[in-house]
């Protein structure tokens, strides 16, 4: 005779595969939160990582920040020092200048020419006097031209005095030239 099974096996065989079903659901929901839980941390480290590194670097920038504007303010600091040294080599190289003026007048003035007044503005220098004949004021103004210290002349004024005695009649003149600063150089290396 066949054998018949009464028992309730279609339910006991639902449950069963409900709760192979639940177990499975479960763990796949396990799975999947670890995943998740996994890949968030990952990216979380990252992120910790970068702005590790961000801040790294703005620190980095600020230090290089402020080396850079302590170089700018060396850079002034230097510039002006500069400044200075020049303006303290230009008062050197010109502390005699009054004097190798006056000593190149001596050698460029020819006989027959009388300085009366002598003024220098800047570069310039003028000078008023009084000449025997025009002849020596040309002479005058050639020598400044081959003077190591004095250039450019240029005649501002002459003017013949009338007088009555042919022997003393002088022309007043007035003149400007230049200081070379070359010259001057020239001559303190050849001192040196």
């Amino acid at each position: 005779m066949p054998h018949i099974n009464l028992l309730p096996w279609r339910e006991q065989d639902k449950q069963r595969k409900q709760k192979i079903y639940i177990t499975i659901l479960t763990l796949v929901a396990i799975l999947a939160f670890s995943v998740m839980l996994l890949i968030n941390t990952y990216y979380n480290s990252l992120i910790s990582n970068q702005q590790t590194r961000n801040q790294y670097l703005n620190n980095e920038i600020a230090v290089l920040d402020s080396k850079i504007k302590e170089i700018k303010e060396l850079k002034t600091k230097r510039k002006n020092l500069e400044q200075r040294m020049e303006l303290i080599a230009d008062l050197q190289r010109n502390r005699n200048l009054g004097a190798q003026i006056m000593d190149e007048l001596v050698k460029v003035v020819p006989a027959g020419i009388y300085l009366v007044s002598l003024e220098k503005k800047g570069r310039q220098v003028t000078i008023q006097g009084k000449s025997e004949s025009n002849n020596r004021v040309s002479t005058m103004m050639r020598n400044i031209e081959a003077s190591y210290l004095l250039e450019r002349p240029v005649l501002n004024a002459i003017v013949s005095a009338q007088s009555n005695e042919a022997l003393n009649i002088l022309s007043d003149f007035t003149m400007s030239f230049d200081v070379q600063s070359a010259g001057l150089e020239r001559e303190q290396e050849g001192q040196q």
